[in-house]
């Protein structure tokens, strides 16, 4: 039973709690907070559960004292100087904001701290994550002669429930001049450039030494009503990111976002087309093969800035992975370091295993039916 910090509470945060309580090889033991109105609140109070007698707490140094095996890391924004210290408490680290594929030189600076505290760092997630890497190597595999592939995001904005992040980061609503220079495209290509780099390698692309990243926006043509406010007209109301690793300047993977604020009154015209809010992989090749992902979205905008499913997949693909890391040696471990990583089944149904004979459980420790 690996024992869990989750470290931070906002949406995502507070998804991994719950999963964390509902998974079966996990323990919670712990959780930091950055808003003093949440400290010493009961963790299952917090997610809107019955209390489960741990108390969230601002205290960096007591937690780091805390007798846990895994810290899952999920503020806004990563402190390195954080992620050090946890790690160098002797406590393995999961996160969505980076470290998915680190370029040598920082691979091995975090190497030799996991090493030294026996820990190990291990970056995941959806996009940038198990979309824009796992899967498309995986699906790569039904393929020969791969000359591209794409991960692709289509996602409505207003879905998100984070304003703040929105206004502020984003630069939604603001002039496309503002927009321009938008820290979110630096922000974003520490996530999406290694996702890139860990497919071309991966494959055997031998790419250009830069990625190409380009950004658009669209304005909106008519008042625009959104979590943020009314955007008005010449104001940005959708975006678009890519990057792309290319071969004598021809793409070859490529790795992008499609955030709309809805698809009315915009300027370009753009739209998520009759397959609606989703995810895409495509491969090119021999043969070659287009995979869609629906069911991270939320039907209908109340419902999904309650719990954003795509908040709650990225934080199920950390929380999945804790047992794997704990498990692997120390380092930074990618994907392409931990063997395929599973969910758990529902406890109701868990180890619920029976024969194919007959109605007897199978014992917990049988590895395979007979």
């Amino acid at each position: 039973m690996a024992r869990v910090i989750q470290w931070a509470t906002g949406g995502l945060g507070q998804a991994a709690i719950g999963a964390v309580l509902d998974h079966p090889d996990l323990e919670l033991v712990g959780a930091w907070v950055h808003s003093p109105a949440k400290v010493g609140v009961d963790l299952g109070e917090l997610i809107g559960r019955e209390p489960v007698g741990v108390r969230a707490s601002g205290d960096v140094e007591a937690l780091l004292a805390l007798d846990a095996d895994c810290v899952l890391y999920s503020p806004l924004m990563a402190d390195t100087r954080v992620v050090r210290a946890i790690l160098a408490s002797g406590k393995n680290v999961v996160t969505p904001l980076g470290w998915f594929y680190p370029r040598r030189a920082e691979r091995e600076r975090y190497d030799e701290i996991c090493r030294a505290a026996g820990v190990t760092l291990h970056g995941t997630g959806i996009h940038p994550g198990g979309i824009t890497e796992r899967l498309p190597l995986v699906i790569s595999a039904l393929s020969g002669s791969v000359t591209s592939v794409r991960a692709e995001e289509f996602s409505d904005i207003r879905t998100y429930a984070a304003p703040e992040v929105v206004r502020d980061w984003m630069l939604f609503g603001a002039t496309p001049e503002q927009a321009a220079g938008s820290p979110m495209v630096k922000m974003l290509e520490g996530g999406y450039s290694q996702s890139v780099w860990m497919v071309a390698d991966e494959l055997g692309f031998d790419l250009d030494p830069d990625l190409r990243v380009t950004h658009d926006v669209a304005v909106a043509t008519a008042p625009i009503d959104s979590p943020i406010g009314p955007i008005a007209p010449g104001h940005v109301a959708a975006q678009r990111y890519r990057w792309q690793g290319t071969v004598d300047g021809e793409p070859v993977v490529t790795a992008a976002v499609n955030w709309f604020m809805g698809e009315e009154h915009l300027d370009p015209a753009w739209a998520f087309g009759p397959l609606g809010q989703r995810y895409e992989i495509e491969i090119t090749g021999d043969p070659g093969s287009m995979t869609t992902f629906t069911g991270m979205h939320g039907h209908g905008l109340a419902a999904a800035a309650d719990r954003n499913p795509g908040l709650v997949a990225t934080a199920m693909h950390c929380v999945n992975a804790i047992p794997y890391v704990v498990a692997a040696p120390p380092g930074v471990r990618t994907y392409l370091d931990l063997p395929p990583v599973a969910g758990r089944a529902a406890a109701p149904l868990h180890r619920a295993r029976r024969s194919r004979t007959g109605t007897a459980p199978v014992a917990d420790d049988t590895k395979g039916l007979t």
